[in-house]
């Protein structure tokens, strides 16, 4: 049994390659454990954007203790995410299909938009919650339909919220941004750091 919280494991909840590579950033590899959750996505109507993404984190991590609390080596936190596009009042997630994403490209284009991550930490053994959101904002150059087209064509952006990846090629679709790089990939990673401090060496 592992007596010090700070060699005990943290569960990322999601199954998201870029939230791990995030989290490993400032977490050893050896005590991340990936457990990917599968939570209704679906947003409660008049359901604030803040509100919506913490919830949606709040549920994949519980719902990951719930089912794996008594199979998991010692763990002193789980972690949920859930991050998503703003533009306007819509609420923009993964695109449905390529046609999906182009459309979305397209609305995007030559406007600003805001990303939200909601996270939720579990701290077990009390289940004791954590939640917070982070946003960012990020203005998109004015991209014509081939260019859109051009990049839709690549896959890259069709398990992205928002249909792009700032970290990838979809980098050159955007003029620039403020807050949170990190937020933006999808795992708030300063922010979370200093959530965590008090299971990390």
């Amino acid at each position: 049994m592992v007596n010090n919280m700070n060699a005990g494991k943290i569960i990322l909840a999601s199954r998201s390659p870029r939230r791990l590579e995030l989290l490993s950033t400032f977490v050893p590899a050896a005590r991340i454990m990936v457990i990917a959750s599968n939570v209704d996505e679906t947003i409660k109507p008049g359901e604030r954007v803040e509100d919506y993404c913490q919830r949606i984190a709040r549920e994949k991590a519980m719902g990951v203790w719930k089912e794996y609390s008594g199979m998991c080596e010692t763990v002193v936190a789980v972690i949920g995410a859930d991050t998503v596009v703003v533009l306007g009042r819509e609420i923009i997630g993964q695109p449905r299909d390529p046609d999906d994403a182009v459309r979305i490209l397209r609305n995007l284009s030559g406007r600003r938009h805001v990303v939200v991550t909601g996270i939720a930490l579990l701290f077990p053994p009390s289940a004791r919650l954590n939640t917070f959101a982070v946003k960012s904002r990020i203005w998109m150059r004015r991209n014509d339909d081939q260019t859109i087209e051009d990049y839709v064509a690549t896959g890259e952006p069709l398990d992205k919220a928002g249909a792009y990846a700032l970290q990838g090629q979809g980098g050159r679709l955007v003029a620039r941004y403020a807050g949170s790089y990190s937020n933006i990939v999808g795992l708030p990673v300063d922010e979370l750091r200093r959530a965590l401090s008090g299971v990390l060496p």
